[in-house]
Formats: structure tokens, sequence, C-alpha cells
């Protein structure tokens, strides 16, 4: 089902001929625009799509571990299902760490007896792997296009922003190593550069909001000049803390196309200042990124 973006100051989402129009929602009328220097990008559902599915995996797994506990056992499956979806997304754009260190303390409140968060991470990424790795192997041969596991439309505002003399970084909470690697495999390692940063052993010295403070420091930024993307709560909520621009990207990951409803409520509550599906009609989002006023 085709996509169709268009400016539109109310957000609507509108069905014309059995068609989804969906416009460039925009929340803040107010926050300055144009100008940008810097631009800091989410990975995983903000330009990466190899990871697609990372809530299925983490959801079940997070409440069967919910389910054994004595407190788990007492209450009904979709309570906790839900309970789960509910702290995972809020700590969704930090290190995957939080939401396993989270789960251990959840699990403690209902009477269990928890494993290191890390046991948990471990466990996590086994099953994720499992369900990926034919995605890697694809990429890695050649067999899969990179341009069918991107946002729609990544490559053409990586090049528009490139073309505008944007300086360009990519944050993740998912492990360096392996955002080092499937940026390359996809192809997006290029308009980074250097500036590709991934969660790390030490977890207490890396966050987005690090990378964030220390951009702006080494390059004596004003915050008004830097511009996020992201489709989760944490990295429109840091770059927002600095006077940034942000565009929350409601994703649908399976679909490549429309929205994905749970990812727009959450993103309303970050303040992001305009929410998009994708990047399908790049011309009129960087038309209006970068119009000053």
């Amino acid at each position: 089902m085709p996509c169709i973006n268009n400016v539109n100051t109310k957000g609507d989402l509108q069905m014309t001929q059995g068609k989804f129009e969906w416009n460039i929602e925009i929340l803040n009328h107010d926050t300055v625009r144009g100008g940008f220097k810097f631009a800091v990008f989410d990975f995983d559902g903000t330009i990466s799509l190899i990871r697609e599915g990372w809530q299925q995996i983490m959801m079940p797994y997070f409440t069967e571990e919910l389910m054994a506990t004595p407190g788990g056992r007492e209450k009904p499956v979709q309570e906790l299902s839900d309970f789960a979806r509910e702290f995972i997304f809020i700590n969704t754009g930090k290190q995957t760490i939080y939401q396993c260190i989270q789960l251990a303390d959840e699990i403690k409140k209902l009477g269990g007896s928890p494993q290191n968060p890390m046991t948990y991470k471990d466990e996590y990424s086994r099953r994720l792997l499992e369900r990926i790795q034919h995605r890697l192997d694809g990429l890695k041969s050649g067999a899969l296009d990179p341009r069918d596991h991107v946002v729609p439309g990544s490559f053409e505002l990586l090049d528009g922003l490139k073309d505008r003399g944007v300086e360009m970084y990519l944050a993740s909470g998912t492990d360096e190593e392996y955002v080092l690697m499937e940026s390359a495999l996809l192809g997006v390692d290029k308009y980074f550069g250097k500036h590709i940063y991934g969660a790390q052993s030490d977890y207490k010295n890396f966050s987005k909001k690090i990378v964030i403070d220390r951009l702006i420091k080494d390059n004596n930024l004003h915050g008004s000049k830097l511009l996020g993307f992201g489709d989760g709560y944490v990295e429109i909520e840091n770059v927002k803390s600095v006077g940034g621009f942000t565009c929350g990207v409601a994703s649908d990951e399976a679909n490549r196309c429309g929205i994905d409803e749970w990812k727009r409520n959450r993103l309303l509550c970050s303040h992001a200042d305009i929410i998009v599906p994708d990047y399908t009609h790049v011309n009129e989002l960087l038309e209006y990124i970068f119009k000053e006023g």
C-alpha cells in the first residue's frame, strides 16, 4: 500500500481512495528551524531494519521471566506482557542492559530471585541473533539489497543532509561492535565516518546524552543548530534537552510503510517537534526542516 507524505499542520491521517495519506505531523510550530550544522541519528528503527522484530523477542522472554516469579504466577499473562512492553519501550534508546536491569528489579519486586542483568542480556541477544542471522548472512553475501533493510528514504535523507553540509553522528543502544558491523553491511557507515557510537561493556560511561553533550562542547555548538532523528523516547528527549530540533520516526518496521501507532503515541509524550512514518518524501521533509522560521 503506497505511502503519501505531505506537510500538515494538523497531523491528520486520512484515507483517500483506499490509500493512507500520511502527512508530516507538526507538533511544535515555535521551534527554530534552518541553519542546522549537525544531526544525531538513532540506528535501529530510525535507519536500520536489520533488527526488526526485536520487540517480539524481548517481550515474550521478559514475560516468561516475570511469570516464573511467585507474584507473577498470580497475575494474568496479558497483564505481565503489557507491563513488560511498557518498561521495555520507556528504556528503548538506552543501552539494552538498562532494560535487563529493570527486568531484574521487577522480578525481585514479584518475589523472585533475579539473575545478573548481563545474563538476561546475553540470552536476549542469543534469541535475537537466531531471528536475524539470515538477514546478516544475506547482506554479507549480497543476496539481500540493503535498501530493503532500511527505513524507506534513508539513503536519500542522508544524502540530502550531506549535501547541505550537515555533519552526522550515529548513536545506538545496541552494542557498538554490532552497530559498526550492521551499518557497514547497509552501506550507511560512510555518512557518519568516525562518529558511530554504541553500547559499551562499561555501560555507565556511555549514553546518547554523553555523545550529544560532547558534540556540543567539542564544536562550541548552540543547541538550535542540532537535528535529532529517532524512533524512541530517549534520543528525542536528549536532543530536546539541549535545544535541538527533533524528528520522531514512527516507523512500521515490519511493513516498511505506514505508521506504528504505539511508537507515535510514545513520541508524542517525548515532545518531538515533528513525527513522520519514514523518509519517503524526503524533499518535502528537508524543505520543512531547513526552512528558517
